[in-house]
């Protein structure tokens, strides 16, 4: 480890280079065209590119593995500059790839279903280090879903640093519109990232109906219960006009039933929400299972016309499903 500044986490103005406008030369190298090196910024003078490569660090995570479902979907492996490694999965839609990337190294929410936090918390990425994962997986992303390994809003700062980043127009310059940011309910958080006023998704991890069969799962829900919860995502919505997305990981025997469903729509009614239902993808070790095909479509039926679809689940023959991602060589 070195004492440089990784240029990769910085934003145009924060690069010291003069005159004011190769700052923003240097930015679209890095962020536009994901340069691995500073060689390749050939409108920069010889000695220009050896006073950033003195001042700055540009390491490229090395890609230790990449798996690739039969349905297309792709799971890379990174390792990183110190050694962690976390998990990035890529899936193809009619629309583009889409980027599914980790902000932490481990997560330490223990929600009981998911495969994120099994080996607990390690570190906290860096903006560079989430952004790395976008510029440097070899396809074109034209979404973001922030729902790898990881809660994102718990490495709030670095979070909102790379929304900055890759949403800025001389760099990749990706809509928020079209990227989503998955928290298991930071409540606060979600307030702090309300007032920024970014207009990212907001894609809340809600699972359950009422607090009872919450709080056995998620552990988030003793410190901010449901109603909470919900509170502060109508505060969200008022400040952004963005809806917010419920995910609801349908698991057999705990929050399947016909009751669920019901509670689930009387929670919702008059949110502006939209549910995704995702039949549980396996995880080793833990004793869940999903529920059958006709017991999911009970469950939609007793939602009442609340807006829902049946998330496909893409990626589950390589482990790169909701609720699968985590880093396998740290076991």
């Amino acid at each position: 480890m070195n004492d440089k500044i990784d240029i990769l986490s910085l934003l145009p103005e924060e690069i010291n280079v003069t005159p004011a406008y190769r700052q923003k030369q240097v930015f679209s190298w890095l962020g536009k065209h994901g340069v691995r090196s500073f060689s390749e910024m050939t409108n920069l003078s010889i000695q220009l590119r050896s006073e950033l490569s003195e001042r700055y660090s540009l390491d490229i995570p090395r890609e230790m593995e990449r798996q690739v479902s039969a349905d297309g979907t792709q799971k890379i492996l990174w390792r990183l500059r110190d050694g962690e490694q976390v998990e990035t999965a890529l899936m193809r839609y009619k629309h583009g790839w889409s980027a599914c990337l980790s902000t932490q190294a481990g997560c330490r929410q223990g929600c009981a279903f998911c495969a994120s936090g099994s080996h607990g918390f390690s570190r906290n990425l860096t903006a560079g280090e989430i952004l790395r994962q976008v510029l440097y997986c070899g396809v074109e992303i034209s979404r973001v879903v922030l729902m790898g390994t990881g809660e994102p809003l718990d490495n709030f700062d670095q979070t909102v640093r790379f929304l900055k980043l890759i949403s800025h127009s001389e760099g990749r310059n990706l809509s928020p519109r079209h990227i989503s940011l998955s928290t298991c309910g930071d409540v606060p958080g979600i307030l702090r990232l309300a007032e920024l006023g970014l207009s990212v998704t907001l894609s809340v991890s809600l699972h359950a109906p009422d607090d009872e069969t919450r709080d056995r799962i998620m552990p988030v829900n003793r410190k901010y219960p449901i109603s909470q919860l919900l509170d502060a995502c109508g505060k969200y919505f008022t400040k952004t006009g963005r809806r917010i997305s419920y995910e609801y990981v349908i698991i057999e025997g705990l929050n399947d039933s016909l009751g669920h469903a019901r509670r689930l729509a009387a929670l919702l009614k008059g949110h502006p929400a939209h549910v995704n239902v995702i039949p549980y993808n396996p995880v080793l070790g833990k004793p869940f299972s999903a529920p059958k095909p006709s017991v999911v479509d009970r469950f939609m039926d007793g939602l009442n016309g609340l807006q829902a679809t049946v998330r496909r689940t893409l990626g589950k023959d390589i482990d790169a499903a909701c609720g699968q991602l985590r880093s396998k060589r740290i076991c």
